[in-house]
């Protein structure tokens, strides 16, 4: 009879502990950024195409990358998270900038023509979530206006 009061009681304050860990605040990570990459109509067909990567890549205030993920072949809208494990610095203190680059090519910070890209707008922090990023941004032929006679150039300086 006495083991089986100990083994109630047993089960009991287990039972009560894990009810009272469940209850307790989660502690967040020094690092948490989620949120959406869209991109417009215009430009899905480019953004994806086979074998393009995404690099969602957050900067800090100099400019110089603190966490960075890499989606291979992505379809969008595109939600993300970037936790601890993508960061590349122990430090990620003050305001945070969010770029996005979609290209074929593989390096970063280099923008070369048919590649995607765009930023969050302002700034955000090492616990934001809910951001969206619309990679908008493309570079192409610089091409002269049509119906114009001569060098475009040339005729708007005179």
């Amino acid at each position: 009879m006495k083991k089986m009061i100990i083994l109630v009681i047993a089960v009991i304050g287990v039972a009560a502990c894990y009810y009272y860990c469940s209850r307790l605040p989660k502690q967040e990570g020094r690092f948490e950024v989620a949120g959406t990459v869209e991109v417009p109509q215009r430009l899905l067909q480019l953004a994806q195409a086979d074998n393009n990567s995404c690099a969602i890549i957050v900067k800090n205030e100099a400019d110089i990358p603190v966490a960075i993920k890499r989606v291979v072949n992505p379809k969008f809208p595109l939600e993300f998270t970037l936790g601890e494990e993508d960061l590349l610095t122990e430090n990620v203190d003050g305001d945070l900038k969010l770029e996005v680059q979609i290209n074929r090519h593989g390096q970063l910070g280099i923008i070369k023509e048919g590649d995607v890209f765009g930023s969050a707008e302002g700034v955000i922090d090492a616990h934001s979530k809910g951001i969206t990023v619309e990679a908008g941004k493309t570079l192409g032929k610089v091409q002269l206006a049509k119906n114009v006679k001569g060098n475009f150039f040339r005729t708007a300086a005179r």
